[in-house]
């Protein structure tokens, strides 16, 4: 096959760039350049846009003696993956920009223009692995690693694009293994440290990047009563579960710490409380991307995640009117889940679906009726796959 391999400039990419070369695969080499703002750009490697990436990148396809590119994807990453982060932060939501990048950037205008080139996959270092079913649509599983695993960050692309897309790494045991194989093929990122952060936040302050695009606005921080107990500088700067930086007036009575519970936008207002007032009973959630036929009105088991390094907790789910209804046992412990967050549904190892979260909350605040009995096990959602977002 005629390969993309996505090179970001890390070791993942280039050593998943190398095995699909070793399979045969006529690979040639990517960097996608996320910002036409070099002072956008971080140096060292917090994220994944930082300015040495590009040559990093091109001096390991030197090495691996693959033809190498750059293509500008500046425009689309910030229309739908910066944009969409600053919206949904100032409308109360807490979105994953790795999510969207995925959705928007990496396999749709990375892939769709690879397509277009006559390319008949996409490569990345995404640790996450495929799985041919009996039809052959595949089916995304998690990664080996499960310390590295990213099929949450994946669930929202969809079985019909990740028919197109090869995940060497899925089957790595470690980082530590792929850092190896890199220094023993001479890659010279091989030794580069892990990115992390949100790469288009320069200095890795989340906060002062909101504040310096939404502007700030002084509003109230109360109590789940109404109480006024201090007060902020915009209601966008907060998230659910969150402790620091609240500036609270005064303790609560009993003196343990509070939490946000709620953003209210349009009052601009942080509503805060206890750690227990962040449990979560119930979970709404819509535009949904399925790996198999979606559920009904009939209650089905899975597995939930909320969080890119969360852990899955037993849950029952149902559809109803295109709402994603989520019943999570109260022994789960699963707490402080805000709207916007990605949620994605496990069958054990394999992603069943993935939806945008709308609402969260206690079991006794449910918007619908009491939470369904057992019913189906997940096995039930189980034949041909479909998609819809």
């Amino acid at each position: 096959m005629r390969v993309l391999a996505a090179l970001s400039g890390g070791v993942d990419s280039a050593v998943a760039a190398a095995r699909a070369q070793e399979a045969g695969h006529d690979v040639v080499g990517v960097h996608m350049a996320l910002s036409r703002q070099r002072e956008q750009h971080r140096t060292g490697s917090r994220g994944c846009c930082s300015i040495e990436d590009a040559g990093d990148a091109r001096r390991a396809a030197d090495v691996l003696g693959i033809p190498f590119y750059v293509w500008d994807l500046s425009e689309r990453f910030e229309r739908t993956v910066v944009a969409d982060f600053l919206s949904e932060y100032a409308a109360g939501r807490t979105p994953n920009p790795c999510v969207r990048c995925n959705e928007h950037v990496k396999f749709a205008a990375l892939l769709d223009k690879a397509l277009a080139l006559g390319f008949d996959a996409v490569c990345t270092g995404h640790y996450a692995r495929l799985v041919a079913g009996p039809d052959g649509v595949p089916a995304l599983h998690r990664a080996r690693d499960a310390a590295k695993d990213q099929s949450y960050v994946l669930a929202v692309t969809g079985p019909e694009r990740l028919a197109r897309t090869l995940f060497p790494l899925g089957d790595a045991a470690s980082k530590d293994e792929v850092r190896r194989e890199a220094a023993a093929r001479g890659l010279p990122v091989a030794s580069k440290p892990d990115s992390y952060d949100i790469c288009f936040v320069a200095d890795g302050d989340t906060r002062g990047f909101l504040d310096r695009a939404l502007g700030t606005r002084p509003g109230e921080v109360v109590d789940t009563d109404g109480a006024v107990l201090g007060s902020h500088d915009g209601a966008h700067g907060f998230t659910v579960g969150q402790r620091r930086g609240l500036r609270l007036g005064r303790p609560a009575p009993d003196g343990r710490p509070r939490y946000v519970l709620a953003v209210e936008p349009v009052r601009n207002r942080v509503v805060v409380g206890s750690a227990e007032d962040l449990a979560v009973g119930w979970i709404t959630a819509d535009r949904a991307v399925w790996y198999v036929p979606a559920p009904g009105a009939e209650p089905v088991d899975v597995l939930v995640q909320v969080r890119a390094h969360g852990t899955p907790v037993p849950a029952v789910v149902r559809l109803r009117d295109g709402v994603l209804d989520v019943r999570v046992a109260e022994e789960a412990g699963l707490r402080g889940v805000a709207a916007g967050q990605s949620l994605v549904l496990y069958d054990g190892d394999r992603v069943l679906g993935q939806a945008t979260v709308t609402g969260a909350g206690r079991a006794r605040r449910a918007p619908a009726d009491d939470a369904p009995p057992p019913g189906a096990s997940a096995d039930a959602l189980a034949g041909a796959s479909g998609e819809g977002r």
